[in-house]
């Protein structure tokens, strides 16, 4: 990614790589950047059954250690508020649904390393 970029822009193209990677697994990816009175959702999609929201993180440091202890206990919280929301608003509170974060690092042989942490943020903590 280029240097220039801004962060909203390679916020995107993290995205972008992301649902790529997911419709790639069988993810249906339903809504992108969905905006809330809860907070931002990156990717909503569905993984056979299960309504899954995913939190993208892109790791510039060319390492995915750390991505999902990169989601801070209020950033956290944020993400369970929107998902709440976003079940409530669209009345799907009895939907089998999960928060997941995708990794994304700059690769050594592929262009991108990337990491799927199913059930990485509970909803229930």
């Amino acid at each position: 990614m280029d240097g220039h970029q801004s962060r909203r822009d390679r916020g995107h193209h993290a995205e972008g790589v992301a649902a790529r990677y997911l419709e790639s697994k069988g993810v249906v990816i339903l809504e992108r950047n969905v905006y809330n009175r809860g907070g931002e959702l990156d990717l909503v999609g569905r993984d056979g059954e299960t309504l899954v929201f995913f939190e993208v993180r892109f790791r510039s440091e060319g390492s995915l250690t750390g991505a999902a202890e990169s989601v801070t206990w209020s950033k956290q919280q944020k993400l369970v508020r929107a998902v709440s929301f976003y079940l409530y608003r669209n009345g799907l509170w009895d939907a089998a649904a999960r928060i997941d974060v995708i990794a994304i690092a700059p690769g050594d042989k592929a262009r991108y390393q990337i990491q799927w942490i199913k059930n990485a943020i509970q909803a229930s903590s």
